[in-house]
């Protein structure tokens, strides 16, 4: 366990020396803050809209972010220790791979987390403070969720990062799967579902379709915080499809945690098999 946490502390002591925890926040920060405000100012309308409202376009926007940032921070981490020699180095103490594996992943998640608490959290207190006649209970509980969703989100992608570093041979080849994996799962996942529902005529069995949602992990977070929002709207494209799977939140948020288990899975198989 003591390998892990010193692993773990490296790599929280590397990201808070690279700015990456100050970077993260502060773009988070002033993002959900000028959302909150500013979201309207399309429809001619400057200030504070509705909490609804603001979670939606937060889910959207962190949708984008979220993925990028987590597989920026942690691409790297197995090819990178590689190409600067350090990985075997590492190999010889008595530190195996899965304990490697974790202690990296312990520490990229607590900066994740971190970020994501201090920037969003920052703005969830702003609002509460400078807007009137505001329901604190329904701000908390949106932003809670929101906030724990999408470091979960987080936590996924920085597992997909490991296994597409411990697949690499070099950083620029890992760099540019790290490119392509969020491209697929961010934009291309969700225009060729709706590709195939125009092309397909009716013919998909309407069953199924609802269920490919669950094949994006980016899908189910959004699904997550606009499940239930009072504003319908909030649902568009293929996000009305989540409104005929047959059970809530709490399928979604397990949904998310299987993803998560299952990426790290992947990526410790794949360090085992990778030549040192």
């Amino acid at each position: 366990m003591m390998q892990i946490w010193n692993i773990a502390v490296k790599e929280l002591n590397d990201g808070l020396r690279n700015r990456w925890l100050l970077a993260i926040s502060v773009l988070f920060a002033l993002l959900a803050a000028g959302i909150a405000w500013f979201g309207s100012a399309a429809a001619g309308q400057v200030g504070f809209s509705s909490i609804e409202a603001t979670i939606a376009s937060l889910a959207s926007l962190a949708t984008f972010l979220v993925p990028l940032i987590a597989l920026l921070l942690a691409y790297d981490a197995i090819v990178g220790e590689d190409e600067g020699g350090t990985l075997l180095l590492l190999l010889t103490y008595p530190l195996s791979r899965s304990q490697l594996l974790l202690g990296k992943f312990i520490g990229h998640g607590l900066i994740l987390a971190l970020a994501t608490s201090l920037g969003f959290g920052s703005a969830a207190i702003a609002i509460g403070l400078l807007v009137a006649d505001l329901d604190l209970a329904l701000l908390l509980q949106s932003f809670s969720r929101f906030i724990i969703s999408a470091t979960l989100l987080g936590w996924v992608f920085l597992a997909i990062a490991y296994f597409i570093s411990s697949k690499a041979s070099e950083k620029s080849s890992a760099a540019g799967l790290a490119l392509g994996i969020w491209f697929l799962f961010v934009l291309v996942f969700d225009l060729s579902l709706l590709a195939l529902l125009v092309f397909s005529k009716g013919q998909l069995n309407p069953e199924l379709l609802p269920w490919l949602l669950l094949l994006n992990p980016t899908d189910i977070f959004r699904q997550i915080n606009l499940y239930g929002l009072a504003d319908s709207n909030n649902m568009s494209g293929v996000m009305t499809l989540a409104q005929d799977l047959p059970f809530g939140n709490p399928g979604l948020w397990l949904s998310l945690i299987i993803w998560l288990a299952s990426s790290l899975t992947l990526a410790h198989f794949t360090l085992r098999r990778r030549p040192v």
